[in-house]
């Protein structure tokens, strides 16, 4: 049944992930039909053709290897330059193919190309796709946070201790001459739901326990419900080391106030801007990872090589995800914990292609809006000094570089391949 389990996560993100890069084209698509610019294909995956159907002037199918998808877009760059009618010869054989590949998509599109549509135009075709991912990962983020809900602490008493067991001890049991609890002289008992602490109304858990804590050896009142009849007790909370979250969200270690009683917890719906906020917070995220990548991808290298465990907030490949995902699914944890786990990874798994793709590089999305950017500018500077307007930038002059960009990308995707199968990250301490 664990195997099962295991194989079902992984084609669940699978399943997920072709999805967010079909998305991801289609939205590159849906814009360039909008401006009039011709479509040839769109193509989930590469490699052999395994389906493909053509709809309109689109050819639309699957390949081999779902590793990704790609659409061809009618003039992406202006058409070779020609002398006497002749091409010129090309110093690079590279160049000259892309330059012949860009030239069969002209040919056949006519005046429907994107480098004569505006740069606003060539802009948010090209920003389309990982707006899409964006808006599936605020949808996923949503559906989790507003809908399944977070697991949070209530003011409601799951357990109360009898004693105060001396901190860093392991031991759980009460032994003679320890000292009762406040929350068990008070009388305080499983099921109550604290309401009030010292006049203060609280609706969570941190919010009581923050006001616990700064009246250490000070007589406080505390408002319960206790099968449905309103009480009110009076605690004395104890100085005591306890461990406790602080306002950062960090797990720190201090003498604080200490009553002695823990509570229950349930998933508690967050308001609808919370998925928006989610996705913000994991592109910031990611951004520092992408900042720091060349760093990050030196230390798992040495890791893979040293066999240290690895950190698990830098970057994962598809190898890796799929295999995280296994293994939540097949953790023994509620099929609800599962499975918000899992929405959670493919959200975050969307902000990383989004952001990934707007790195200014070719042959990335962002490399071809900064081409974009770049020839509006010439228009713009001809246009406000009276000059005649400067011919379309060809970037087809950058596919030495493109051609170092995707050395670089397989390098990094074996290096990531191979650390995901031989030094996994582990977040189960397994």
């Amino acid at each position: 049944m664990t195997v099962l389990l295991f194989i079902a996560g992984v084609l669940f993100m699978l399943v997920g992930l072709g999805v967010s890069i079909a998305l991801h084209e289609l939205g590159h698509i849906i814009p360039a039909k909008a401006f009039g610019v011709r479509v040839g294909q769109y193509m989930i995956g590469f490699g052999p053709t395994l389906w493909s159907k053509k709809i309109g002037e689109t050819e639309y199918g699957f390949k081999a290897l779902p590793l990704g998808g790609f659409i061809s877009i009618a003039g992406m760059y202006p058409p070779s330059p020609e002398v006497d009618g002749r091409k010129k010869r090309v110093w690079s054989t590279l160049v000259q193919d892309a330059r012949e590949q860009n030239d069969e998509t002209i040919s056949e599109a006519g005046d429907r190309t994107l480098y004569r549509r505006a740069t606003w135009k060539r802009v948010v075709v090209m920003l389309g796709g990982p707006f899409m991912n964006l808006l599936l990962a605020v949808a996923i983020f949503s559906g989790l946070l507003s809908g399944i809900g977070v697991m949070s602490s209530t003011t409601t008493v799951a357990t109360v201790s009898e004693c105060v067991v001396p901190a860093g001890t392991e031991r759980t049991a009460c032994e003679p001459g320890d000292e009762s609890t406040p929350a068990a002289d008070a009388g305080l008992k499983p099921g109550d739901t604290i309401t009030a602490v010292d006049g203060t109304a609280v609706s969570t858990f941190d919010e009581a326990s923050a006001i616990i804590r700064d009246h250490a050896d000070e007589t406080i009142r505390v408002d319960i419900v206790r099968d449905g009849s309103a009480k009110t007790l009076e605690i004395t909370p104890i100085l005591a080391e306890n461990e406790y979250t602080n306002v950062d969200g960090e797990l720190v270690t201090g003498e604080v106030g200490f009553v002695g009683f823990s509570p229950t917890s349930e998933r508690v719906k967050q308001p609808l801007w919370a998925g928006a906020q989610q996705a913000g917070d994991n592109i910031v995220a990611v951004g520092e990872v992408i900042v720091q990548l060349p760093v990050k991808l030196y230390d798992i290298a040495v890791d893979l090589v040293t066999g240290q465990e690895r950190d698990p907030d830098g970057p994962i490949s598809v190898i890796g995800v799929g295999r995280i995902a296994g293994e939540v699914a097949a953790t023994e944890a509620p099929v609800i914990d599962r499975a918000a786990f899992l929405l959670n990874i493919l959200g975050a798994v969307n902000i990383a292609l989004m952001m990934f793709n707007l790195i200014p590089l070719l042959p990335l999305d962002g490399g071809h809006v900064a081409v974009a950017l770049w020839d509006g500018i010439k228009r713009l500077f001809a246009k406000l000094t009276g000059r005649a307007a400067p011919k379309p930038a060809d970037a087809t002059r950058l596919v030495p570089v493109t051609l170092v960009v995707v050395v670089l990308m397989i390098g990094m995707g074996a290096l990531l391949f191979a650390a995901d199968i031989f030094n996994p990250v582990d977040l189960f301490g397994q």
